[in-house]
């Protein structure tokens, strides 16, 4: 079985940074293409970023070039390195891993992130 425990989350200033980190636990991290998604108040859950097992990463439009994922599978975990946050990066923070041959989804429980003005 494969859990999931994010940490790092808390209060920031719009243009501060936080680092996230999510630690798993199984056997097919490695192989398995991990993310983070973000659901705000009241919002739907979405994407902010993925990599691979090989450590190609891609991002949603509203975070590249300020977030950056990172893992390292020695430790089984993936990091999200969030810069020049803003109000609207307010929300809670999700780590995922999807199984290596069916792309079932697990979940951590989510830390949450708020950036205040």
């Amino acid at each position: 079985q494969v859990q999931l425990v994010e940490s790092g989350g808390g209060l920031v200033q719009a243009g501060g940074s936080l680092r996230l980190s999510c630690a798993a636990s199984g056997s097919m991290f490695s192989i398995s293409t991990v993310g983070w998604y973000r659901q705000a108040s009241g919002k739907q859950r979405d994407l902010v970023a993925t990599i691979t097992g090989g450590g190609n990463p891609n991002y949603a439009d509203s975070v590249k070039g300020r977030f950056t994922i990172s893992r390292d599978n020695a430790k089984k975990t993936v990091y999200l390195q969030m810069n020049t946050l803003e109000v609207e990066d307010t929300a809670v923070y999700y780590c995922n891993q999807k199984h290596p041959l069916s792309g079932m989804d697990y979940w951590g429980k989510g830390t949450l992130v708020t950036v205040s003005s």
